[in-house]
């Protein structure tokens, strides 16, 4: 078991740009000759590209994800009050902007296999006052929306679908359709973060909907707030997402599907070297979705994370918990809010899940060094 002559990283975002760096220089080179920065039009037609790769009627890109779900939120019209349903696994800013626009954040358990929300927790959850459901695509598999949907649709509860770690994934329905992560409920947002499966190289993000209405007033109001020049029709935001990286996004958006089956190859040779210890459940596979992984998430015994966690970084191999603290557990929303139960799966995965190397620059090599240290561990 010998190391690898290149480093192992998390993310390798600079042997990802060198794969494509005349493409991505000409990119950021055409913006600055014409000095196109802001609204230019790179940024129409990136939205245009990206309405066809994923085939929703509107795309509407902004600042970054967290801005994404701000404005997805505001474009329904939700007041303060009103119950919105978020799970308790997740990166904070699913639930941050809830309670920044004064709604009422209601925390439920995920499913301890494919660790999205509950389908059981948000019919236990919705109330009177729920008005939203944000289902967290989370590392790169949809969450169950069709069952999601049937539950929203029978309260009039609206869907956002948080889709920042899911880009490209794909859910199927029992019948057969099939649709683009983002693209099922009445909003889907993303985030463009550099380190995403589609990143730039600053902040970006998007809203995607199948509605004319709310891509209208998604549009205004991350202007804004206004339709036209200085008419300000509600209040708005200022989000925007810059030509430049536009540009850059519509080079790399050429590549996600290479992408994608790199990162798919890689969880491929993790899984068949990893089945058999028993100390490791590898990620599941729910049938009714692709897996696009952003992130290769184990789960091992709690007593051992840690110590396994020294031994690879010993042997030169990053690993991060995503994440190692609930929302529930977070200071800024204690009293926020509500809390469903005790939320044993995700008190479970806190302690017990860890995310290994996984991007499109890994190499054979690496892999193989990478999955023999952890059995190495665990013999």
């Amino acid at each position: 078991m010998s190391f690898p002559t290149a480093d192992i990283q998390m993310v390798d975002l600079r042997n990802q740009y060198l794969q494509i760096k005349p493409a991505i220089d000409a990119a950021i080179l055409g913006c600055i000759d014409t000095t196109t920065f802001i609204k230019g039009p790179q940024v129409s037609c990136f939205e245009q590209q990206l309405a066809a790769y994923l085939d929703v009627q509107h795309v509407i890109a902004c600042a970054n994800g967290t801005d994404a779900l701000q404005i997805a939120m505001m474009a329904l019209g939700l007041r303060p009050g009103d119950e919105v349903i978020v799970p308790a696994f997740t990166y904070v800013a699913t639930a941050e902007v809830v309670a920044l626009l004064g709604l009422t954040p209601v925390l439920v358990d995920v499913d301890p296999d494919t660790f999205t929300i509950s389908t059981a927790a948000i019919e236990a959850a919705l109330s009177p006052k729920t008005k939203l459901v944000v289902p967290v695509h989370l590392f790169g598999q949809c969450a169950d929306m069709e069952g999601i949907l049937a539950r929203c649709a029978a309260h009039h509860v609206s869907v956002v679908e948080d889709s920042a770690q899911a880009i490209g994934a794909r859910y199927t329905f029992s019948n057969g359709d099939t649709v683009a992560a983002g693209a099922i409920g009445d909003l889907g947002t993303t985030s463009f973060f550099p380190s995403k499966n589609l990143g730039c190289f600053g902040d970006g993000g998007a809203v995607y909907t199948n509605s004319a209405h709310l891509a209208s007033n998604v549009r205004m109001i991350g202007n804004h707030g206004q339709a036209r020049k200085y008419e300000h029709e509600t209040v708005g935001v200022n989000s925007r997402l810059d030509s430049i990286q536009a540009a850059i996004l519509s080079e790399k958006l050429k590549h996600l599907t290479q992408y994608t089956q790199a990162r798919q190859q890689v969880a491929d040779a993790y899984d068949q070297a990893f089945r058999t210890i028993e100390s490791i459940d590898i990620p599941f596979r729910a049938a009714y979705s692709t897996h696009v992984f952003h992130q290769y998430t184990i789960k091992v015994p709690a007593s051992r994370r840690a110590d396994l966690m020294v031994y690879l970084k010993q042997k030169k191999i990053p690993s991060m918990i995503y994440y190692p603290i609930p929302l529930n557990a977070q200071k800024a929303y204690q009293g926020v809010g509500r809390v469903m139960g005790d939320l044993p799966a995700t008190r479970d995965l806190c302690k017990r899940v860890l995310s290994l190397p996984m991007h499109t620059e890994l190499t054979l090599d690496q892999v193989s060094y990478i999955t023999e240290t952890v059995a190495a561990f665990f013999a």
